[in-house]
């Protein structure tokens, strides 16, 4: 796959085969159709994934009578590229806001641990602005 690895080309039904199959590892036709809210038929599912392989996101091999599935595209990268578009559609492109709507919808549920790890995120975050700004960045 091109290293641009655009997931936000995909329709939401091609989104929802590409996060079982990423969350599976590997996935048959049959399988990934079992998970998808409201099915669509079997056909439609190997038309679906034809499709994602002439797009480069799968590939498939034959495993005796059936073909199995999996992503050819670094799930961190597709995970990235999906949460830029998130920002970018949702929060203006504000990833503070974004940010702080996520800790919104989950506060009293992080963990210290979590807590701690999203404060050493802001500092680093600190960290590398402060570069920037004296490397003679505005």
């Amino acid at each position: 796959m091109k290293s641009r690895e655009v997931y936000s080309e995909l329709g939401r039904r091609e989104r929802q085969l590409m996060e079982i199959v990423y969350r599976r590892g590997r996935a048959t036709a049959t399988e990934i159709q079992g998970e998808l809210p409201d099915p669509p038929s079997y056909s439609a599912v190997r038309g679906m994934l034809r499709l994602l392989e002439d797009k480069g996101y799968l590939r498939h091999e034959q495993e005796g009578p059936r073909y199995v599935y999996f992503a050819t595209a670094n799930r961190n990268n597709v995970s990235k590229s999906a949460v830029r578009d998130l920002v970018r559609t949702f929060f203006d492109d504000s990833a503070s806001s974004a940010v702080a709507a996520m800790i919104g919808q989950y506060e009293g549920q992080l963990s210290e641990a979590e807590l701690d790890r999203l404060e050493q995120l802001i500092e680093r975050a600190r960290a590398a602005e402060r570069k920037n700004t004296k490397g003679g960045r505005p």
